[in-house]
């Protein structure tokens, strides 16, 4: 059995990170700006956020390394025997949400944890995954977003993807709207089934094959012209991003519980949304077309 190795984790997130900001720097002159921030319990980590760009209105990657002595109920909800165990969690995330409506609004996470009780071995399991929210659908790129994400579990085993596929659907719901966040993409929690080495490397292969699901959408929509009808439902859209983030994400119930840095949960929030009373897209448009077409879960492969 291979040793937990928490160091190579860390540095695992820390380079990813560094990738991760590199790569959006290239098609985004616009400075990020990190924070160092530590946590009162014991760890920390780095934020770093992109504001107002050409290409990019509101970018955040943020890691974190926390320890605590108990686990919050949001991380024992699930898992109720670990109650009162001492913990320690690291784990990045991400979003970026575009400029243009044409362009989806993507998020990712890769995290791992592990909690101990006096006399019991430690239990861990890695988590993450990434998902897709378009404003305006396109097949060839919901396609090629979920022919990455498939190709990135394959090397482990062929009933990875539609599972995770399948828990990415579940997970991202809001189920006071009836209505997904998006056209899903993979979620996974809990892992631990392949021991620790090939579940590390399932989480590497999963966090280096985000830049290749979304960096060809990204380039192929950001110079498409838009008007205020097209920004005026991606901000209505972004409304749904909101609700979900607050009222359904475990990880921001997580970040709360454990006293983390608030500035670096919320960073996932859109820097604009709006709110309409009882809106309703016009039949046969392309935004009755996001909902009838692309927002039911469907098989994209």
């Amino acid at each position: 059995m291979t040793a937990i190795d928490t160091a190579a984790i860390k540095t695992y997130l820390e380079g990813l990170q560094e990738s991760l900001c590199e790569t959006f720097s290239r098609y985004d002159d616009t400075a990020w700006r990190e924070d160092q921030w530590v946590r009162d319990e014991g760890g920390g980590g780095r934020s770093r956020v992109m504001a107002d760009g050409r290409l990019i209105e509101k970018a955040g990657i943020n890691i974190s390394h926390i320890r605590g002595s108990s686990l919050p109920a949001s991380a024992t909800q699930h898992r109720p025997e670990l109650a009162g165990c001492s913990f320690e969690a690291m784990g990045l995330s991400l979003v970026i949400h575009p400029q243009n409506p044409y362009v989806p609004t993507a998020h990712a996470n890769v995290r791992f944890f592990i909690a101990e009780k006096a006399d019991a071995k430690p239990i861990w399991w890695f988590g993450g995954g990434y998902d897709l929210t378009p404003y305006y659908g396109n097949v060839e790129d919901c396609r090629h977003w979920h022919q990455t994400a498939k190709a990135a579990c394959e090397p482990f085993s062929d009933e990875l993807y539609p599972r995770f596929k399948s828990a990415c659907d579940s997970y991202f719901y809001l189920p006071h709207r009836a209505e997904a966040r998006g056209i899903g993409g993979l979620f996974f929690d809990d892992f631990n089934e392949l021991g620790f080495g090939a579940s590390f490397a399932l989480m590497r292969s999963v966090g280096d094959s985000f830049i290749e699901a979304y960096l060809p959408i990204f380039q192929r929509r950001s110079d498409r012209s838009f008007g205020q009808r097209e920004r005026s439902f991606q901000l209505y859209r972004r409304g749904r991003y909101v609700e979900f983030n607050l009222v359904q994400d475990r990880g921001t119930l997580f970040g709360l519980q454990t006293g983390g840095r608030t500035e670096s949960i919320l960073m996932s929030l859109p820097p604009t949304a709006n709110w309409v009373y009882n809106w309703q897209p016009d039949p046969g448009s392309a935004e009755a077309e996001l909902y009838d077409h692309y927002l039911p879960p469907r098989d994209w492969l």
